[in-house]
């Protein structure tokens, strides 16, 4: 069975919500002309401002206000 193939993977939306020490992003994706489907991602900034990927887990009030309506434009690409 082959892997995952990046260049197969296409994204159809991507929008982000910038928070103080992190931003959450939420994006559909469609693998190999596929169903499109949602993600939904959280990056954390370290002390020198750069992002790295994090396992997103829990959100905040404020998160899931910002996160929601970009679920919403979202929608329209799914």
């Amino acid at each position: 069975m082959p892997g995952f193939d990046k260049s197969l993977d296409k994204e159809l939306f991507s929008e982000s919500a910038e928070f103080e020490r992190s931003r959450v992003t939420v994006a559909v994706f469609a693998y190999n002309e596929g169903t499109p489907k949602l993600q939904v991602t959280r990056e954390n900034k370290n002390a020198a401002g750069e992002f790295s990927f994090t396992k997103l887990g829990r959100m905040t009030k404020e998160e899931v206000e910002a996160v929601l309506p970009l679920m919403e434009k979202a929608k329209a690409s799914l």
